[in-house]
């Protein structure tokens, strides 16, 4: 089990030093920091737990100008040990520190008060005291408060006891992603990446996205505390990386399995105000309108400009309200996770906010965002389930060719289309019905034609299947509505036709149609009552004509195998029309074919009976 356990305080109050007294390691890496003898990029150390655990710290830097650098290692965390010294109290880093991880919603954590060794006790006590004050003010509330010694030892074991039972686990239902804090080339390996894995476990030879760009990577080789491993759980890991997207590897980059992230610009987010413990006179709880603001995702940091305004902005709990996030680049993103924004000039928590979605609506479905619809997904994405409710949000979702419509939506265009066909007189083709749903469709939800059309088949299936709807051919009507009957102007129009149709080799159906002023519904009609056999898509004959040839077909073919050449002797028509007859009538197990020729089929005495030709 690792727990991932970040440092917050103001520089130069040991956190470094409780670090190296805790793990033994030195987490200042680069010679600069340890020349100046202070923090300047993350560093990291670990510490094995007597119970078999891991803690993987994230030491921060302390320093006011660095705080984009703190960010970086506290985006990832777990949990926080706040370091405060005994001899100086909280300072503008403390606070500052404090009011960051509340915004970042972080809840669990240790608060250490160290050089307890240059104090007296009361000051050991007061500063405790303030300390116990600052974090009942944020998410850390209830944090213990301990004092320690970096330097001589004292109190280190209550302060491992009590991060031991911070202990718990971890989800590892989830895909992995990891959000890189560190890139370098090593010789003789290439490139490699640290940063905090979450979710599931990574193995030595898995391919990965790189996010923003889906760019490959393939994983060479897997490290944990400086030791290879074939398979890593979540903490702190390095990956040695190979493939075509590895070169252009930067902090900020998310590497996950496909799917699992997005590269979005643009982002429905809840907001919550932060701690303020030292709030100015004059200033708003929460940004406003438009404002130009500093976010802080995971281990990156880009502009962003707030909108709160129109109808994603509603209230919610606690001060907490929604708000749409403008952003100046894509960043790798997914449901759920915590962000902070800063102000610029000067420097100061502005808020800080879970992401609710990551695609939030556009055109139509903009109108859907009610406040409770939003307040409904806000809670979902609390629970970590957020699909229902982005669904009664957007009111449609497409993913590939498949469309999810919410329930409401499906229920109004199913209405309307049932409205369109009462209209139109119980009845309509099957065409202008799809067409009435689909525009239904896209006046309601933000859908290309496509997708809406895909949609719309399927609605018209479920009505068709309920009952709702009939089908007759290419029309569909009400249930029990009694088919009209054809006018008497076409029914002469459909006698015309017949006659056009009762000869051996007759014109194109087509053109016949034309020829008699029959419409297209008027030839169907003769085609399901029986009057004309179509056997192609521009051949058909009268039924009586039909029937001669098949007659004069059986005839020969039952005294000797039957070829085209003999048919078209016998019927005085052309290979056209033989070839046509011959396969329909093979079709229709009228006849067989062998090697010889056609001969009679299983239905060859059935199907001169008279009885409507199916």
């Amino acid at each position: 089990m690792t727990l991932v356990v970040g440092t917050a305080g103001h520089i130069d109050h040991g956190k470094t030093t409780l670090l190296r007294a805790l793990t033994g390691t030195d987490p200042d890496r680069l010679p600069e920091e340890r020349r100046r003898g202070m923090t300047i990029d993350v560093g990291y150390a670990h510490a094995t737990l007597d119970d078999g655990g891991t803690i993987d710290f994230v030491d921060v830097p302390g320093h006011d100008r660095l705080i984009g650098n703190m960010l970086v290692g506290a985006g990832e965390i777990d949990a926080a040990l706040v370091v405060v010294a005994a001899d100086d109290g909280p300072r503008p880093q403390t606070t500052e520190h404090l009011e960051l991880l509340d915004a970042l919603g972080i809840a669990v954590g240790v608060a250490a008060v160290t050089k307890i060794d240059v104090a007296t006790p009361s000051r050991v006590a007061d500063v405790r005291a303030e300390m116990r004050a600052l974090l009942d003010r944020t998410s850390l509330s209830g944090a213990p408060v301990l004092a320690v010694s970096g330097s001589s030892g004292e109190g280190l074991d209550e302060l491992r006891g009590a991060l031991q039972r911070l202990l718990g686990p971890r989800e590892a239902t989830r895909p992995p992603r990891l959000a890189i804090d560190r890139v370098f080339t090593a010789r003789g390996r290439g490139v490699v990446v640290t940063g905090t894995l979450r979710g599931g476990q990574i193995r030595t030879g898995d391919t990965l996205q790189a996010i923003p760009g889906e760019r490959p990577v393939r994983i060479r080789e897997v490290q944990v505390h400086g030791t290879t491993v074939e398979t890593a759980m979540s903490g702190r890991v390095a990956l040695n990386l190979a493939g075509p997207g590895a070169a252009q590897l930067q902090r900020g980059d998310v590497l996950a399995a496909p799917g699992v992230l997005t590269a979005s610009d643009r982002l429905l987010v809840a907001l919550r105000p932060p701690a303020r413990l030292m709030l100015r006179s004059g200033e708003s709880v929460l940004p406003a309108d438009r404002a130009r603001l500093r976010l802080h995702l995971g281990t990156d940091q880009l502009d962003a400009r707030l909108g709160r305004a129109g109808r994603e902005a509603v209230s919610l709990d606690a001060g907490r309200a929604t708000a749409i996030l403008r952003l100046d680049r894509p960043v790798a993103v997914a449901a759920g996770d915590r962000f902070v924004l800063r102000r610029p000039s000067p420097g100061a928590t502005a808020a800080g906010g879970v992401v609710l979605d990551v695609d939030p609506p556009r055109g139509v479905s903009r109108r859907r965002a009610t406040g409770e619809r939003l307040a409904a997904f806000d809670a979902a994405v609390a629970a970590g389930n957020p699909p229902p409710a982005r669904l009664a949000l957007h009111g449609a979702i497409a993913a590939g060719p498949r469309v999810e419509l919410a329930v409401d939506v499906r229920d109004e265009v199913q209405a309307r289309l049932l409205g369109a066909v009462g209209a139109a007189g119980g009845a309509m083709s099957l065409g202008a019905a799809r067409s009435a749903a689909a525009l239904g469709l896209r006046r309601l939800v933000t859908l290309d034609a496509a997708a809406a059309t895909h949609a719309v088949s399927a609605l018209v299936d479920e009505l068709l299947s309920d009952g709702s709807l009939e089908r007759d051919g290419d029309s569909v009507s009400l249930p029990g509505r009694a088919p009209a009957g054809p006018s008497p102007a076409e029914v002469a129009a459909m006698d015309r036709l017949v006659v056009l149709l009762d000869q051996p080799a007759p014109p194109g159906l087509g053109q016949a149609a034309r020829a008699s002023g029959c419409t297209p519904q008027a030839v169907r009609a003769l085609e399901r009552t029986g009057r004309i056999v179509t056997v192609a898509d521009d051949l058909a004959w009268s039924s009586d004509a039909w029937r001669r040839l098949v007659a004069t077909a059986l005839g020969h073919a039952r005294v000797a195998p039957l070829t085209p050449a003999a048919l078209r002797d016998a019927t005085g028509t052309s290979r056209k029309y033989v070839m046509a007859l011959l396969e329909d009538l093979n079709r229709r197990g009228v006849l067989v074919r062998d090697v010889a020729g056609h001969r009679p089929g299983p239905r060859a005495d059935t199907v001169l009976d008279g009885s409507p030709v199916a």
